[in-house]
């Protein structure tokens, strides 16, 4: 995350990245038929301490009941508001490769509220594609379509070497945060939002991670078993 840790904030940070996290698994559990729900399950199924969870809910001005725990139903939806999902927010994608045609199909974010209503690309072979219900739309387009459906997130889904142009651009239009899926670092101006999602760099980051467990050898390719 960068500056989104710049805006203001009520809650610290720490607790914001746990809170969908409490979130997904409140969602699950409803699912399960599940109406009640301690503060230690909640630690044990997310790896925290009960002490963690009640502190992160108090946030959130939830209260438990004793010997019954936390509703779920009125956990999830308190979250959900807190979050600013409990409507749909429009989103706007911007390069239509193989990764941003991964996000645009997967159905679980319409699912959670996160609509991507327009796809766009800079490349003439791709524009007037198909992706899932969305035709790709081309830059010239991107001004005009993200007003006129009042787009909130942008996702920036290009080289790194456009992230920035396609950053200006999508913030002058409108948007109120973007989600920075380049290894690009995006300079914007105080009250927009950005989030990274640095796929590569968490790679390298478990990579350190499986490397330094202590007393576990590691495999190499020239090894027989």
């Amino acid at each position: 995350m960068s500056n989104a840790e710049d805006c203001e904030q009520t809650i610290p940070v720490s607790v914001v990245r746990r809170l969908p996290k409490y979130l997904t698994h409140a969602q699950q559990l409803r699912a399960q038929g599940v109406e009640w729900v301690s503060s230690a399950m909640l630690a044990d199924a997310l790896g925290l301490t009960p002490s963690t969870v009640r502190q992160d809910l108090s946030h959130v001005d939830f209260q438990g009941v004793s010997k019954r725990g936390y509703s779920i139903m009125g956990l999830e939806s308190v979250l959900a508001r807190t979050l600013g999902v409990d409507r749909d927010i429009v989103c706007v994608l911007v390069g239509a490769g193989n990764m941003g045609r991964a996000l645009t199909l997967h159905g679980e974010f319409a699912r959670q509220g996160f609509k991507i209503d327009a796809v766009f690309d800079n490349h003439s072979a791709v524009i007037g594609e198909k992706v899932g219900r969305l035709v790709v739309l081309g830059m010239d387009d991107l001004e005009s379509v993200v007003r006129e459906r009042k787009a909130e997130i942008g996702i920036v889904a290009v080289p790194h070497e456009e992230a920035q142009t396609v950053a200006d651009r999508l913030t002058r239009a409108g948007v109120r945060g973007l989600l920075n899926l380049t290894t690009a670092h995006l300079a914007v101006s105080k009250g927009i939002a950005v989030v990274d999602m640095r796929i590569l760099a968490s790679l390298r980051e478990l990579a350190y991670s499986v490397k330094s467990v202590p007393g576990r050898p590691v495999w190499h390719p020239a090894q027989k078993d």
